[in-house]
């Protein structure tokens, strides 16, 4: 294990993993993210969490200097127990429901994950570990979820060598730290993860898988929650919500007035008439839970709920009015600072449950689109950390150089509407290159360069790949429509030219016409003139179907076995056209019969060496 060790820290020492790929290509797999955000070192001028949540004591070696235990650690404590407080939330507990929801969505084949591979082998191999050793299909939402809310997810990789990843555990983000460190010798930023929990561990980069939502330097070398941009915005809302209830309980019950006439009555004996009078009426009568007997002087109302005035002279008579209570009038408030948590969430009101922000299709669509692209930033970078738990797991197997990263994972897009724009603009652009085409305005070149974006050798190559295409078709035909492979025979059945071969003559078919000047007739001299050797041609013939001249020689091609002299294989190839054009010839059994010598048919046209 410990030479697995050593070489996987070799593997991972330089935080970019770089691998020929192809004959002149190369491709990198940046496991840790570097070359997007950077280390420790590039963000320390704009270090805000240090200025704003840490004391300058802390702070060592200037303005570029930190404590990273009480830097990060102590604060993130801060930020986690924000979340943990916005998590109880019911939007925010929602929004991060749907961020994992939207990131896992399963696709036509009822995958998760799609993995392709150049190598079969290799496809099998990241099949297994994702559904068969991680099971993804249950475990990725949780893992989403928690990187969505914290920002950070760190995941435990128990690895053996040959075997690849047995188990992945997840660690709390409370207690794990991750430390960037630069060595001198190397001139590399050294990453570690810490278990400030579990006495002190220290596991390498490559066994903790970090997902982390880079998106601001600030947070170095951790990620930034989902929820950090609406954290200010819910805390308001929670103060606005909290003095909307006090209102309500303190402020909204109605109050009466109490116009009670006391005559004559002294000025001195009011208030003792006034105390009775409210007495009588306040007093409610109460059981005692000790005794089980009434008290009549439990008072069960607030007395300050009520107004008792004391009125004499004139008309006046005892009355009863009524004061309404305080109408509250900060929902305006609490809906404009929702509107703004919401917004940072970056999740449209309908998929929360809002349905009055819908105008109409076209609305929700373009909202559809936007938090489509929302979620495909969360799967980049969950696809980021998960193609480092391939490489870890491939590397451990023994694969190396173009295997190592000729691989790639996607996650299935969370919106339909969002592949239907991709389609129709492509749907679009075809049209559009059909048109020019047509219109013979513009050269191929040009439609494919300004049209499809493609270089010289990709358009090439294109032109190549669609004369196969046309070869693949063509033989597909001929397959299923005449029951003839041409890769095998080499021939075509029922094609316009061989239809119109019928009517032909073997000459005109096997002799086509190349231009030039035309073939001069027969002249005097030579054999075939009528004053010539050989007017009849009876020597032409003998030498045509003399066994000598019809010897053959043993050639490579395995469509065309054998050479044959110039006349015999002319008559050859007629007769060949004409047998496989559907053309009767007579035939003569092989059956090795006892001929008389006036019976022999050697030298006539039904001598065996003249069978086909």
């Amino acid at each position: 294990m410990a030479s697995l060790r050593k070489r996987l820290q070799t593997l991972f020492s330089t935080n970019v993993i770089v691998r020929a790929y192809g004959k002149d290509q190369l491709r990198v797999v940046d496991t840790n993210r570097l070359q997007s955000s950077g280390n420790l070192s590039s963000s320390k001028v704009a270090d805000r969490y240090t200025r704003l949540h840490g004391a300058n004591k802390h702070r060592v070696g200037g303005m570029g200097g930190y404590d990273s235990n009480y830097y990060m650690h102590q604060n993130r404590l801060q930020l986690y127990a924000d979340y943990e407080m916005m998590d109880k939330d019911p939007i925010i507990s929602s929004a991060l429901d749907i961020y994992s929801d939207e990131s896992t969505l399963a696709d036509q084949f009822g995958d998760i994950l799609t993995i392709r591979a150049n190598n079969t082998q290799i496809q099998k191999i990241l099949y297994n570990l994702f559904y068969d050793i991680l099971n993804i299909d249950f475990n990725l939402w949780t893992w989403i979820r928690n990187m969505t809310k914290y920002g950070d997810f760190f995941l435990k990789l128990d690895i053996a060598e040959n075997i690849g990843i047995l188990n992945a555990r997840p660690y709390s983000s409370y207690e794990m730290e991750r430390w960037e460190e630069y060595d001198e010798t190397t001139g590399e930023y050294e990453i570690k993860f810490k278990n400030v929990v579990s006495e002190q561990m220290t596991y390498p980069v490559y066994e903790i898988a970090h997902f982390r939502m880079l998106s601001d330097s600030n947070f170095l070398p951790y990620g930034r929650s989902m929820l950090e941009g609406a954290r200010k915005e819910f805390q308001k809302l929670m103060m606005m919500e909290d003095a909307m209830l006090i209102h309500r309980i303190m402020r909204a019950p109605e109050k009466r007035i109490f116009k009670i006439d006391i005559g004559n009555i002294p000025p001195n004996e009011v208030d003792s008439f006034m105390e009775t009078i409210i007495n009588k009426m306040k007093k409610i009568p109460h059981i005692d839970p000790q005794t089980g007997n009434y008290n009549m002087k439990f008072n069960l109302n607030n007395m300050l709920e009520d107004y008792y005035l004391p009125v004499r002279g004139g008309q006046s008579t005892t009355s009863i009015d009524t004061l309404p209570g305080m109408t509250f009038t900060g929902l305006d408030d609490i809906e404009y600072i929702k509107n703004k948590m919401m917004a940072a969430l970056k999740i449209p009101k309908p998929f929360l449950g809002y349905a009055e922000a819908v105008e109409g299709k076209t609305t929700l669509a373009s909202m559809d689109i936007r938090f489509a692209r929302t979620i495909e930033r969360i799967q980049k970078i969950v696809v980021s950390e998960l193609t480092k738990i391939a490489i870890v797991h491939l590397y451990t197997q023994g694969y190396e150089g173009e295997d190592l990263v000729g691989f790639e994972l996607e996650l299935t897009s969370p919106s339909i509407i969002y592949d239907q724009q991709k389609v129709a603009l492509m749907n679009e652009k075809i049209q559009l290159a059909v048109a020019m085409k047509d219109s013979k305005l513009v050269s191929d070149r040009y439609i494919y360069q300004y049209i499809f974006n493609m270089s010289e050798d990709q358009w090439l190559q294109e032109r190549t790949d669609v004369v196969e295409d046309l070869k693949l078709r063509f033989r597909q035909n001929q397959i299923e429509q005449e029951g003839n492979d041409p890769a095998i025979t080499g021939l075509s059945f029922g094609t316009p030219h061989d239809l119109a071969s019928v009517h032909m003559s073997s000459d005109e078919v096997l002799e086509k016409d190349k231009g030039g000047r035309p073939p001069e007739g027969i002249k005097f001299g030579q054999h075939k003139n009528a004053f010539g050797w050989d007017p009849t041609g009876a020597k032409e013939i003998k030498q045509a179907f003399n066994p000598e001249n019809q010897k053959t020689t043993y050639q490579g091609d395995s469509r065309l076995p054998h050479r044959q002299s110039p006349v015999a294989t002319e008559n050859h190839n007629i007769l060949k056209h004409l047998k496989l054009k559907g053309a009767k010839l007579i035939t003569e059994s092989m059956k090795v019969t006892k001929l008389t010598e006036t019976e022999s048919d050697s030298g006539t046209m039904l001598d065996e060496n003249n069978i086909l």
